[in-house]
């Protein structure tokens, strides 16, 4: 019989080992995908921190392959759900089913009910479809027919998105982007890098066979339960929650903005430079980690003024300001 404190991926659980397995996911994940390490690190962080992962780029950049990767790396549950504008809610939650057999309705569990969802195009379907995520990653259930029914722990949903000015996209609610602990952009590879990724598949890369490309589970539950407890105890000094308070008042009062980070999204930036700087190796949040994690915490729980956005400004660039701007606790 196994040993309780060990996962399938031969892992006890310590959390010094549980950092190395996690850190051995960029190890693994780079078989598959060429760079991309900070959208590593940003999954690695939401799986600390038990949140959710949006994924925006153009086709064809590895949205999926990375989230796959990230997958197959993981002793964990994996399912997919290919989101299209026919996709119904009950495709995604499950549903009460008649048996003709014993004259009763049965739950018929969706996908959602697994450890890692990948929700690949979530703005390809109507906002009536999206919303069914909402329960599930706010609360960890599903209720079905007045039933909660609980979700498997860890749950993470990791969801890719074209960028809104494409075909048939649906921008996703503001509901529903505040449900996404972050928000990684994934950019076009580099020449170097580009080179690279043509160079294994001219010798004999196949991304739906994720195995032959030797990638391998490195972590389990037991590594992020031990992850999860050591980054509950990193300590956080009163001048950096203070720190955390003010760039997030600071969005409110932009001039750029109609819509600056809430109190949830201050909480989500506080927790996620907590899990890099354990990631890191400190036990002590410093102002350094805020400002690294600023930008994917942060850039989807605000919104342009459209005169803003004519001139070109970007999220990401009154962030940037503001963080130049805000003192920085010594």
């Amino acid at each position: 019989m196994m040993d309780p404190t060990t996962d399938n991926a031969g892992n006890t659980g310590d959390p010094g080992t549980a950092r190395a397995s996690l850190e051995a996911l960029r190890a693994e994940i780079a078989k598959a995908v060429v760079g991309q390490d900070p959208a590593v690190t940003g999954l690695v962080v939401a799986l600390l921190c038990r949140g959710h992962v949006l994924l925006e780029g153009v086709p064809g950049v590895a949205k999926t392959l990375l989230v796959r990767a990230l997958a197959s790396a993981l002793e964990l549950d994996t399912k997919r759900v290919q989101f299209t504008p026919d996709l119904m809610p009950s495709d995604v939650t499950g549903s009460l089913v008649y048996d003709t057999r014993t004259a009763e309705f049965s739950f018929q569990p969706g996908p959602v009910f697994t450890n890692l969802l990948l929700a690949d195009e979530i703005n390809r379907t109507p906002p009536k479809t999206q919303s069914s995520l909402l329960e599930a990653m706010e609360e960890r259930q599903v209720t079905v027919d007045g039933t909660p029914r609980p979700l498997p722990d860890p749950f993470l949903v990791a969801a890719t998105q074209n960028p809104v000015e494409y075909e048939g996209t649906y921008p996703l609610p503001e509901a529903q982007l505040d449900r996404f602990l972050l928000k990684l952009t994934i950019p076009l590879p580099s020449r170097q890098d580009e080179i690279d990724v043509l160079t294994r598949h001219a010798e004999g890369f196949n991304p739906r066979d994720l195995r032959s490309a030797g990638v391998r589970p490195v972590a389990g539950p037991a590594d992020l339960e031990a992850a999860r407890a050591a980054v509950a105890k990193t300590t956080i000094s009163p001048e950096i929650t203070a720190y955390v308070v003010d760039i997030c008042r600071a969005t409110r009062e932009s001039p750029s903005l109609t819509l600056g980070v809430s109190p949830r999204g201050a909480t989500a930036l506080l927790a996620t430079a907590r899990a890099w700087a354990w990631l890191t190796g400190r036990d002590y949040v410093i102002p350094d980690d805020v400002k690294a994690l600023a930008l994917p915490t942060l850039r989807h729980r605000v919104q342009l003024r459209p005169e803003a956005e004519m001139e070109g400004v970007t999220a990401d660039s009154v962030i940037n300001a503001i963080l130049a701007h805000v003192p920085v606790p010594r």
